[in-house]
Order: structure tokens, then C-alpha cells, then sequence
């Protein structure tokens, strides 16, 4: 299994300039399509479970408590598979071990809609989080390999347009497959959804330049880094990530910034059902559109940087830090009975999470890391991303569970306190994130 996995070894190069430049200009693309597609659907088997919580509650099946704990189990499971993953996706082969993940969180998927048991639940949607980390690290590692360092950012954006994309499949299409055929189609639907993007990466992700016979980016492009990690290891490099005080804080951030990200992506539907009365259907679709502008958000979000900033995230993301406090605020705190004012808010929200999940959830911890150990600095990032969303599915449910209760056999909700809980640490992300200014990048 270890061999399966190993990095492809270098090939010759071979071919004249022409040829390899039309070379690399085939397989960088179907690197950066299979890459985003792939990554889009691992997001789809991941926020199944969002779209199922409101049936699942109502068929007595599970609690509000029991939801959460559930969520943070992948969520856990998921922070420390992305520090692990992220070690092993620098020396591994990506296409073999993306398309693995992508293959085995489908099949969980499937398996979840044949149980109603909490211990079934948990335990597979915890497997489900470790499989998930094995998405994110070789996609990031792949545009590192491929793409340079003033390239990177533009296509680094358009990549994290997968996020939006798939939430936006899942908020529309399997939200509708819900409201249709009952909640365990929007697990079977979305395990179904993944398998197709198992066999996509498994054909068109391709592992290295060098292993295709190219030279290496930096050298192709003549594009290396001001701080030159040329006659270091991997490990010492990655040791050398663990060390850098700018990652430990970009880490930092990122986790409060998970945790109001996913307090609204896991429970935002279920606030709109249970506060504002919506229908799942409608409550989806207003939740659906942060996947349309997020997927803006992502894709200018590079492009901005890499031509307006000069390859530097801060200001991007002191902005979308605002954007997202802002939209926050105006949806859990706008008088309730306002679609309009709701799906404006989801707008603004989406658009500001696709710059920072671009920035201050990987690209900015990849700039300043060895491009070497770029798996190892976006496993640190997700590590603590992640604890963060699992500490606030765990808090979310208990909050939410803890101030629902039922009166003659209706239901009333108190979410004022958890609401707190999800602006205050919005607040405190982008607080964080001024502490993060003149780092210098690494070949």
C-alpha cells in the first residue's frame, strides 16, 4: 500500500522547449479542472448531512444534541486527518490518494442511507471526516507542483470556487432530491455524486511535472521565491512550517473563522426552519446562493492579488472580513419575515467566505511556506480550521438543543445565545488576521 501511494519518481525530460511548453499547457489544465471538479465533490458528500438535519429531527430519528455531536465527529476526525494527509500528501501521489478519499467518503455516504442508528451515525460520519482530509492537501499540492509563484494565486482562486460549487449542488440539487423522494436520498444522492468524481481524478489528476518528464515549475517558468529551500529536505522544510510563528497565527484565525463559517453552512438551514419558518426547500435556496457568490468571491479573489496587491492577501482579507461580520449580523439579527433581506445577507456572506477560505484558510499559509512542504503548511491550517468547526457543531447543538423545547406539541427555539456565539468569533477572525502582514515567501 505504501508503494501504491509513493510519489511518481522523476522521468527524463525530454522533448524541445515547443514541445514541453504544449506539453505542460495539456496537463496543467487537466491538472486544475480535475482538481476543482474533484474538490467541489467531496464538499457534496460532506454537507449532505446539513440538508438532512430539519427531516431527520422531525422523524424522531435523532436529537438537535445528537446532530451536533455527529457533525463534530467528521469535523474532528477531519482536523487531524488535514495535519496527517497534509504530511503525507507532500511525498505522496495525488492522483492515487485524492481520488481514494473521494472514493471512500462516497461509499459512506451510500452506507448512511440505509441506518437510523446514532451509533452508525457517528462512527461513519467520523470515517467520512478523515476520508474527506484527503482532499483538499493534493489538490493544493498539485498547484503547487504545476503552477508558479505568480500564477499560483489566480489559479489557487479559481480553485476554491470548488467550495461554492459544491455547496451550491448540494443546497439545490440535493435539497430538491430530499424534498422529493425523503432523507436518505440526500445521502444516497450525494454518494452517487462522488463516485463520478472519484473516476474523474483517478484519469485526469496528474501526480508531478517531473514525473511526466517536464522539469520543475520553478525552473520552467523561471520563477522562483525570494527565499530560496533549494538544498533542504522535506522534513527539514517541514519542520520549518511547524516552526513559523505567521502559520500558528493564520492558523489561529482560520479557526475562528470555521467556526462561524460552519455555524452557519451546518445550522443556517435549520435556523431559517426553526426561527423563520421556511420550508427545507425554500431555506436551501436562500442558504444556496452564498455557494453562487462565493464562488465569485473565489475566483476574483486571486486574480485581485496576484494584479492589484502584488501577491500579497491582506487587504483582501481585512475587506471580506468585514463583508462577513456585516452579512452575519443582518441574518441572525434582521427582524425575522424578510426573504429579501435574508438572501442579500447569504450574498454578502458567500462572497466574503470564498476570499477567506481562499487566503486565510490556505493560500497565505502556502505563500510562506516551502512550496516543498505546502501540504504540510495546509494541513496546520486545517487542523486548526477544523477543530474549530467541531468545537462549534458540539457547542452549536447543545446550545441550540439546550433552548428548544416542545409545548403541547409545538416547538419553540431560543437562538439568541448561540447567535453570539457565531458573530464573536467572526469578530475575532478578522482581529486575528491583522497580526499577519510581512511574512516572506518560499520556493
Amino acid at each position: 500500500m505504501i508503494n501504491y501511494f509513493k510519489k511518481v519518481s522523476p522521468s527524463p525530460i525530454k522533448g524541445s522547449l515547443q514541445e514541453q511548453q504544449q506539453k505542460y499547457k495539456r496537463l496543467k489544465w487537466s491538472v486544475f479542472i480535475s482538481a476543482t471538479i474533484g474538490y467541489s465533490l467531496f464538499y457534496v458528500c460532506r454537507l449532505s448531512l446539513s440538508v438532512v438535519k430539519k427531516p431527520i429531527v422531525d422523524s424522531g430519528i435523532l436529537t438537535d444534541s445528537e446532530l451536533g455531536m455527529i457533525g463534530s465527529a467528521l469535523f474532528f476526525a477531519y482536523a487531524i486527518g488535514k495535519l496527517t494527509n497534509g504530511f503525507l500528501a507532500d511525498r505522496s501521489n495525488i492522483r492515487r490518494f485524492m481520488a481514494t478519499g473521494l472514493l471512500l467518503t462516497a461509499l459512506i455516504n451510500l452506507a448512511l442511507g440505509f441506518t437510523t442508528s446514532f451509533t452508525a451515525f457517528i462512527v461513519l460520519w467520523g470515517f467520512s471526516g478523515w476520508f474527506q482530509s484527503m482532499g483538499a492537501a493534493p489538490s493544493v499540492v498539485s498547484l503547487s507542483r504545476w503552477f508558479s509563484n505568480k500564477e499560483r494565486g489566480t489559479y489557487y482562486g479559481i480553485w476554491s470556487a470548488s467550495h461554492g460549487l459544491g455547496k451550491a449542488i448540494t443546497y439545490l440539487g440535493v435539497a430538491f432530491i430530499v424534498s422529493v423522494s425523503g432523507w436518505q436520498w440526500g445521502f444516497w444522492g450525494a454518494g452517487l455524486i462522488g463516485l463520478v468524481g472519484a473516476i474523474i481524478v483517478a484519469l485526469f489528476l496528474h501526480d508531478s511535472p517531473e514525473s511526466k518528464g517536464l522539469p520543475s515549475i520553478a525552473d520552467f517558468k523561471n520563477d522562483h521565491a525570494v527565499v530560496s529551500t533549494k538544498n533542504k529536505s522535506i522534513g527539514a522544510l517541514q519542520q520549518d512550517v511547524l516552526k513559523n510563528p505567521y502559520i500558528w497565527v493564520l492558523a489561529f484565525a482560520s479557526a475562528l473563522m470555521y467556526v462561524s463559517r460552519y455555524g452557519i453552512e451546518s445550522w443556517g438551514i435549520y435556523y431559517l426552519e426553526a426561527q423563520k419558518g421556511y420550508t427545507t426547500l425554500e431555506a436551501s435556496s436562500i442558504v444556496s446562493v452564498s455557494a453562487i457568490s462565493g464562488i465569485v468571491g473565489t475566483v476574483i479573489s486571486g486574480i485581485i492579488s496576484d494584479k492589484f496587491f502584488k501577491g500579497t492577501r491582506n487587504v483582501p482579507v481585512l475587506v471580506a472580513g468585514i463583508l462577513k461580520v456585516t452579512a452575519i449580523s443582518l441574518f441572525l439579527f434582521y427582524p425575522d419575515g424578510s426573504p429579501w433581506v435574508d438572501t442579500v445577507s447569504m450574498l454578502i456572506f458567500g462572497f466574503a467566505i470564498g476570499i477567506l477560505i481562499t487566503f486565510l484558510g490556505g493560500l497565505m499559509a502556502v505563500d510562506i511556506a516551502s512550496k516543498k512542504a505546502s501540504g504540510t503548511a495546509l494541513g496546520l491550517i486545517g487542523i486548526a480550521s477544523y477543530l474549530g468547526a467541531g468545537i462549534q457543531d458540539v457547542v452549536s447543538g447543545y446550545l441550540i438543543g439546550n433552548n428548544h423545547t416542545v409545548l403541547n406539541g409545538v416547538d419553540s427555539y431560543d437562538f439568541s445565545t448561540v447567535k453570539l456565539f457565531w458573530l464573536g468569533a467572526a469578530i475575532l477572525s478578522v482581529i486575528c488576521a491583522l497580526f499577519v502582514w510581512n511574512a516572506k515567501s518560499r520556493d
